[in-house]
């Protein structure tokens, strides 16, 4: 009777979810055999979300970009005609297809069309080098390989796969282009496969080879996760400044399927530039990584003074920890409407910090959304009580299913390992101390990089900050600092030493310091902390 009753009420939050969000609301009787034909076909992943869309809003707009404006109906006619043209050149159900582009119609597109084959996708981070990307496609053996031509010589050491380009500023010469099998393809409806495909999201390989994590359909309770503690509602313009690519950018392309949210995106982030795309486009939220927001608020004031984002309703921030007093800063200037989500490529959202979470406790991820089961574990897997570190593992409906290469994340009674550590507060948040394998033992004391990362980061003259731990003789390890400040000499190492120090135990001070023009970041605006090693 217990399950029976925690059921109903599960399921009573996500009609309540649901319909605040506007998902749930009256069609008529026509267009509503039509959307439940087409989600039993096609399914609850981007085949059968797109393929809805052009039956229930088929004039909205559904993406806007540097080309201009596609309704849902075309997108969709568009879609069947890339996917019959993809099926010509040999790509049939089961098969895998690569992605490497930017955030345009033709990411948007190609993943599709490759969905309405009942072919995987795998997305390819645009900034790998290109002996990353040989090892990759070597390792995952993709049928055809869709990729911006900006990327060509990246790709030029891998072989044997049929290659389309998705966007060229220029002549393609002899290589197909996605816009080109567009035009030549039917747009009559396909039928669905008899499979549904996959997508294969590739993990950031900061400290190693990347691994190709994929992700069955999360249907709508993942959905509902994410709306219960983030008011995102249907047919808002979204500005995905996120990479599509990453786990982070994927979950509002995919959101936008449910909610029937405009997607407008942009090839490259620049951050005045985003600033003008979100309010000449209107756009209701704004999708971003926390490095963006760190060169937004670094423009000039006379260029930030000329951006009214009033309007926005959400700025939803994830992909990196925020540092310092990056989210207070951003809504002082910016309004209450920030959105700080932890997570990862294997576990996706694990917690939600809103507005009044970031403005009482801003080093905190919040709290875990609907039908998210968090815990904090000692070595033995038995549950910490509040206030003490352990291991973070979660469970939810949107776990991936082990890496194409082999191997697994840890797991405890159906909750995954994320690989950080942390704790719950006695106010119910949650407190994400560092990664696991980031923690150093120095003289004898555990030391996590981004506490001492935040605590750099929170002085006037440091724009950004990086801890490792390297061999020491005396203490086993200790910490070096690597720190991007305002501007050359603002600060020496003697004052941030002292700063560190009255603010953190001693044994958490940084006995090097490395001053740079810029961290190493990926795409995803991760630091690339195996490159700092080898400073």
């Amino acid at each position: 009777m217990g399950k029976l009753a925690a059921g109903a009420s599960s399921a009573l939050v996500s009609l309540r979810v649901l319909g605040s969000a506007g998902i749930i609301r009256p069609y008529s009787p026509k267009r509503l055999v039509g959307l439940g034909t087409t989600l039993h076909r096609w399914g609850t992943g981007p085949a059968g979300g797109f393929t809805s869309l052009a039956v229930r809003a088929p004039d909205d707009i559904g993406l806007v970009d540097e080309r201009g404006e596609l309704t849902w109906a075309e997108l969709d006619r568009r879609t069947n005609a890339l996917a019959r043209s993809l099926r010509d050149r040999g790509v049939a159900e089961g098969d895998s297809v690569a992605l490497m582009c930017r955030n345009h119609r033709g990411f948007v597109e190609a993943s599709v069309a490759v969905a309405k084959l009942g072919a995987d996708t795998l997305y390819l981070n645009t900034a790998f080098s290109g002996p990353q990307l040989t090892e990759v496609l070597e390792r995952e053996g993709p049928q055809a390989l869709v990729h911006d031509e900006e990327f060509a010589e990246s790709l030029a050491d891998v072989d044997g796969v049929d290659r389309v380009l998705a966007w060229t500023d220029g002549d393609a010469g002899d290589t197909p282009t996605v816009e080109g099998l567009i035009q030549a393809g039917s747009d009559e409806r396909l039928d669905p496969p008899g499979r549904s495909g996959r997508v294969v999201i590739l993990t950031s390989g900061t400290t190693g080879t990347p691994k190709g994590a994929p992700r069955k359909e999360a249907g709508v309770q993942a959905a509902v996760s994410m709306l219960s503690r983030m008011p995102l509602k249907q047919g808002w313009r979204t500005h995905i400044a996120a990479p599509l690519f990453h786990t982070w950018g994927y979950a509002h392309y995919m959101l936008a399927m449910l909610l029937g949210s405009t997607i407008v995106l942009r090839r490259r982030f620049d951050p005045e530039d985003c600033l003008e795309t979100v309010v000449e486009k209107r756009c209701d939220s704004l999708v971003v990584i926390p490095v963006m927001m760190q060169r937004i608020l670094q423009l000039p004031e006379d260029r930030l003074k000329r951006y009214d984002l009033s309007h926005v309703k959400a700025v939803a921030a994830s992909g990196s920890a925020m540092p310092g007093d990056l989210a207070t800063a951003w809504m002082d200037r910016f309004g209450d409407t920030l959105y700080n989500i932890y997570g990862s490529t294997e576990v996706s959202w694990v917690s939600i910090a809103d507005p009044t979470d970031l403005r009482a406790a801003p080093d905190s991820a919040g709290k875990p959304p609907h039908a998210t089961v968090v815990k904090v574990v000692d070595e033995d897997g038995e549950e910490l009580p509040a206030g003490e570190s352990g291991r973070i593992f979660v469970g939810n409906d949107l776990l991936f299913e082990g890496y194409t290469g082999g191997g697994h994340k840890e797991t405890i009674d159906g909750l995954m390992s994320t690989g950080d550590v942390g704790r719950f507060g006695d106010d119910g948040r949650l407190y994400v101390e560092g990664r696991d394998d980031d923690m150093i033992v120095s003289g004898g004391e555990n030391v996590f990089p981004q506490e001492v990362e935040d605590c750099l980061s929170r002085h006037e003259a440091v724009v950004e900050a990086a801890a490792i731990g390297v061999d020491d003789d005396d203490f086993g390890k200790r910490l070096r600092a690597f720190v991007v400040l305002t501007s050359e000499g603002a600060v020496d190492e003697d004052t941030l030493r002292e700063h560190v120090k009255s603010n953190l135990a001693r044994y958490k001070v940084p006995r090097d310091f490395v001053f740079l023009d810029e961290l190493p970041r990926n795409a995803t605006g991760k630091v690339l902390k195996k490159d700092l090693d080898a400073e």
